[in-house]
């Protein structure tokens, strides 16, 4: 087992990484506090895994609340929902709430959590490799409003995270490939050799070989870990961690959500991303290519965007990111591998050039 510290003062907490992890109540004991506890979950992971959680908490009175699966629910209904539950059975500010499941109940269950009662404690069992590598860690909750992705929320810091690696067993193929577009995403703005250890290692990890899981996720939560250490609320350096994301979540919205996986509009955004780079003359044409490549030939993932979102949808959706600022587009770039930048001040045609490229991107 594996442990990183996501060090924040008197809000620091653990992530535990391995194998075996449901079944182990004295990792959690720490954190459960003298009140209630209530597992929050959906309606694929609870037939799954709830009674192993269960055991997680075996002095307690535990109690379950389940939603329908996809991102198409992670709204201001499923929130209410929780809150309906909990307000109806007299839940205290003692109550603990344990986000059993993937990105969607981690961000649902915390934002519940940060805003019941004016705040509960809250513990992650995330269940996908997307949220092992990335949801559960750092704080960021909420939930999607029909006009943008993730728009109503809170930074609100797990007790702390149980990243099981058995569970991603029962994970589909194409979740595991839609978490490592978040592993890549580490590789390119932040960590050169680790970008090319994925590429080297791509065939074992997309066999979920257990060793090279393990050490995937650990090189992942260190590096956010020491990310969040320093910018807790994206100010400043947290803000690479977005790469791919302007771009993925307006196609995320514009397709509907739930069309596609966050992970995989993530891959499309990295390549528009890797593009634009390209453009700017950042990054050398054959890096982009590489970028391409990684993605789509080494994981298998989806690099193209929607033929059907105008230049128009586009302009729009992104204009509304959390991350615009004064009436600019911010997005996250590439001097290098390794090297991510912010940047706000992108030549309209070169913009365009790239949302309109199709295949041709990074080529």
């Amino acid at each position: 087992m594996f442990t990183v510290d996501v060090e924040l003062g008197e809000r620091s907490y653990p992530i535990f990484i391995g194998q075996g992890l449901l079944g182990k109540p004295d990792l959690v004991a720490p954190f459960i506090g003298k009140g209630k506890v209530v597992i929050v979950s959906n309606d694929v992971v609870a037939p799954l895994y709830l009674d192993q959680a269960r055991q997680l908490f075996p002095e307690h009175d535990v109690a379950k609340i389940i939603l329908p699966d996809g991102e198409s629910n992670k709204n201001l209904d499923a929130i209410s929902h929780i809150y309906d539950t909990l307000l109806a059975g007299k839940y205290d500010r003692n109550t603990l709430l344990v986000a059993l499941g993937g990105g969607v109940v981690g961000d649902i269950t915390g934002f519940a959590a940060a805003t019941y009662l004016r705040g509960i404690n809250f513990i992650q069992i995330p269940t996908t490799l997307l949220a092992q590598v990335d949801s559960s860690v750092g704080g960021k909750t909420g939930v999607n409003h029909p006009l943008g992705k993730n728009m109503i929320g809170a930074f609100y810091q797990p007790r702390c995270v149980l990243a099981d690696t058995d569970v991603l067993t029962t994970l589909p193929l194409r979740e595991v490939k839609a978490g490592l577009a978040e592993v890549i995403k580490y590789g390119l703005v932040y960590d050169a050799p680790f970008f090319d250890w994925l590429a080297e290692n791509s065939k074992g990890i997309g066999e979920s070989d257990s060793a090279l899981l393990s050490q995937t996720i650990k090189t992942c939560c260190e590096i956010k870990a020491a990310i969040v250490a320093k910018d807790e609320k994206e100010s400043g350096v947290r803000a690479l961690l977005n790469l791919g994301h302007t771009f993925g979540h307006a196609i995320e919205t514009a397709s509907g959500y739930g069309n596609w996986l966050h992970g995989e509009t993530v891959a499309m955004g990295m390549t528009m991303a890797a593009d634009l780079s390209r453009r700017l003359g950042w990054i050398e044409p054959n890096v982009a290519l590489r970028i391409r490549s990684v993605l789509e030939e080494n994981f298998g993932m989806p690099v193209l965007p929607p033929a059907d979102i105008s230049v128009e949808q586009y302009l729009d959706l992104m204009l509304s990111d959390k991350k615009a600022e004064s009436g600019k587009i911010r997005f996250v770039l590439l001097r290098a591998i390794g090297q991510g930048v912010v940047e706000g001040d992108i030549a309209p045609a070169l913009l365009k050039e790239t949302l309109t490229a199709g295949d041709n991107l990074c080529r």
